[in-house]
């Protein structure tokens, strides 16, 4: 079979959160690139997320801010109550003396389409999986799985835990960190008629939350730590649904009847996987013309809300250091092109070392506050001490990471 070579600037592997924003990124500088998707349409997987006061600047540096904030109501605060003793433990509002701390929680899919919808028809390249990564001069070579051969000047890895860039960069797989998380959603036929918070609750060895979408949607979580015998359970949503509502008996009735009512389909359950910080401490988050951002650069599990935001963040970022790298190319020749590649290379270090450290905070806080959170995998010692002490701390955290700035695009 004969094989094609296509030749293009830029390459970004994987349309998710990241990959979007980087190539929107871009895009708004003026810069073409495209993005490989092995699936055959966006993928949300996940349903929604929680997005903070830094995911909103990161989406107004791009410019879609303006459609999401109408289609999710703005959460005014996070209330977390003790199922072990059935107290509230805190409450903390979102707004703060300045400004407003703003959250919502968005639907993947909204949000990914309304990264897409910004971008120049065929800059997303769908049904194209990367299987092999070549070295060829100033050049990679990307070829996938249909025969095709891309050729860039730039390969930028956003494809998730399982990122076939972030291996070729030297990172191990993500490890798994012990726990894990059951999603779901449930779109009402009428107002849920929830106040508009952030409610969680804590158990001895598990954590659960509810978050309101719109009015009429519900987006829910438990996290904990399997057994043996409850991992297999990941794979049959009736029985998984049943262990939740066991473990969640105590739970106060509205919020127990958005469960009972979540249709199988719409049960997702994963194991929680993450970055060792000191990966990133060490590890190439770039090298030369290739690097990674997102789940491929810092998986993280979801105890702060910050995994959806931090790749927001990486997007606007890396789109502005390549955008300084590419302003300056004026040619073709030999001579060009090595002084094009030397920009490239420190354009991506630059990214590099800016996202270096706050990855491995998040990642690092993420992992502790979860831990902490699900009461030490049922130590009554930390039960006692998240409820009596620590959960306001706790809950102060989701606002402190969250109050960052990645900057504009230009």
């Amino acid at each position: 079979m004969e094989t094609t070579i296509l030749v293009q600037d830029i390459v970004i592997v994987g349309a998710g959160i990241a990959g979007l924003t980087t190539a929107l990124g871009l895009h708004r500088l003026g810069i073409p690139s495209l993005v490989l998707e092995s699936s055959d349409r966006l993928r949300a997987t996940g349903f929604a997320l929680t997005t903070w006061k830094n995911a909103w600047k990161a989406l107004e540096a791009v410019g879609v801010a303006h459609i999401l904030r109408p289609k999710h109501v703005q959460l005014l605060g996070n209330v977390t109550t003790s199922l072990i003793t059935g107290q509230q433990t805190s409450a903390t509002l979102f707004k703060q003396k300045d400004e407003a701390s703003e959250n919502r929680c968005v639907k993947r899919e909204l949000m990914l389409e309304a990264l897409a919808s910004e971008l120049p028809s065929g800059t997303i390249r769908y049904l194209s999986k990367v299987v092999a990564i070549e070295e060829s001069g100033f050049y990679k070579i990307l070829h996938l799985a249909d025969g095709t051969s891309i050729k860039t000047k730039v390969l930028i890895g956003c494809d998730g835990v399982n990122s076939v860039v972030a291996r070729w960069l030297g990172f191990k797989a993500a490890a798994f960190a012990g726990r894990s998380a059951t999603r779901g959603c449930i779109e009402l036929k009428n107002n849920h008629g929830f106040e508009h918070n952030f409610m969680q609750f804590f158990g001895s060895d598990f954590r659960a939350g509810a978050i309101p979408i719109d009015d009429k949607t519900i987006y829910w979580f438990f996290t904990w730590t399997p057994s043996t015998q409850e991992k297999e359970m990941e794979d049959n949503p009736e029985k998984l649904k049943q262990f939740v509502l066991e473990k969640l008996e105590k739970l106060p009735s509205d919020i127990r009847s958005i469960i009972e009512n979540t249709d199988l389909d719409n049960f997702l359950s994963s194991p929680l996987r993450y970055r060792h910080p000191w990966e990133l401490l060490f590890g190439n988050i770039s090298k030369g013309n290739v690097c990674v951002a997102g789940d491929a650069l810092h998986p993280m599990t979801p105890d702060i809300g910050q995994g959806g935001c931090s790749s927001l963040e990486d997007g606007v970022v890396l789109a502005r250091c390549l955008g300084e790298a590419f302003k300056l190319s004026n040619g073709n020749d030999e001579e060009e092109e090595e002084q094009e590649y030397k920009r490239i290379e420190e354009a991506l270090k630059k990214y590099a070392n800016e996202r270096r450290w706050r990855s491995i905070d998040l990642i690092t806080t993420a992992y502790v506050v979860g831990n902490i959170q699900e009461g030490g995998g049922g130590s009554k010692l930390v039960s006692f001490l998240r409820d009596k002490f620590l959960a306001a701390f706790l809950a102060g955290l989701l606002l402190k990471k969250s109050d960052f700035d990645c900057g504009k695009l230009n």
